[in-house]
């Protein structure tokens, strides 16, 4: 695929990571779209420069919106993420995170769609991996309905590639944090940890805090989202020939993560251990060779993205209270 002017969807735009990813696409020169029902992303996250769709992506309208701009390349990060809610309601996550995805899929098709980037998760489709950092091609054994919906959306895209001739890429994320994460949802530790370090409350600690996860920054996910919207795709009948994990390959316990933190914002706060919970993955961290032979690597340390993290955070609510 060229890296000429392209008509580009991303959705889930107005949220977290994809803010920052419709940001890259119109800074390549491409035309940017932005879809979000806006239930957990914020309008003020859209990019100026891209055009805003309040949309849900499972709404009938959404085959209409194809006909009309008719996208070359669609970057799918909308999504139900939170664990606890798939296992309270499994339902709603399958209907946002299967529904949703055949909705756009089904559009991308009918009119021409080149490439299809799908948002899995490197960190619940390989359950509780046996190699650490783990490949791709690790089994596959998700402990939630949220692991679940993840692995078969990359199925669904499989079939879709197969059967109808959709062109896909799956980034399998490691734990994302950076600016504009948010510290009310179950996934942003490091956003919580920074919103209670500026307030000088204690980091709630879930065990023993010895269990680990991959942390990537959010400027290095954006650099493989624009690799894989430009590189040659690769061949291969497998599921995994065509998912990449994204991540570091270095673990950090919760423990760690938050001495880190308190070094990166110049303060300390108590620590308070709360029970366990259940069904947490005790390790993950991802193998990224695949994508690294490809001509990604990450380049912001952990350090580094933290400073950067806490500064906007702290910024933020500077703002928020003056």
């Amino acid at each position: 695929m060229t890296e000429s002017k392209r008509r580009v969807l991303v959705t889930g735009g107005a949220g977290f990571i994809a803010s920052h990813v419709a940001e890259a696409y119109l800074a390549a020169g491409d035309e940017v779209w932005v879809m979000d029902n806006l239930s957990s992303g914020r309008r003020e996250n859209v990019p100026a420069g891209a055009t805003f769709i309040e949309l849900d992506v499972r709404d009938p309208e959404v085959r209409n919106v194809f006909r009309e701009i008719r996208f070359d390349l669609v970057n799918h990060h909308a999504a139900q993420i939170d664990v606890r809610i798939s296992v309270s309601d499994p339902a709603l996550d399958a209907d946002i995170n299967v529904q949703g995805l055949l909705n756009l899929t089904e559009a991308a098709i009918e009119v021409g769609t080149s490439r299809f980037i799908f948002v899995s998760s490197g960190g619940v489709v390989y359950g509780e991996p046996d190699v650490i950092p783990t490949p791709e091609t690790a089994p596959k054994a998700p402990l939630s309905p949220y692991g679940v919906t993840k692995l078969s959306g990359e199925y669904y895209l499989n079939y879709y590639r197969h059967i109808r001739g959709l062109e896909y890429v799956a980034l399998r994320y490691s734990n994302v944090f950076g600016p504009r994460q948010d510290p009310h949802g179950e996934a942003g530790v490091v956003a919580i940890f920074s919103t209670r370090l500026g307030d000088g409350e204690p980091l709630l600690v879930f065990g023993d805090g010895e269990q680990t996860r991959d942390y990537v920054f959010v400027r290095d996910v954006v650099s493989a989202n624009m690799l894989v919207s430009n590189f040659d795709l690769p061949e291969g009948a497998t599921l995994d020939d065509r998912g990449f994990n994204v991540g570091t390959g270095r673990g950090t316990s919760v423990v760690a993560l938050a001495a880190a933190l308190e070094e990166a914002a110049g303060t300390t706060v108590p620590r308070e251990f709360r029970p366990a919970r259940p069904g947490e993955l005790r390790h993950s961290t991802l193998d990224t060779g695949r994508l690294q032979a490809m001509g990604w690597s990450p380049q912001f340390s952990l350090e580094q993205g933290l400073r950067e993290t806490y500064e906007f955070i702290s910024s933020q609510r500077s703002g928020n209270s003056a």
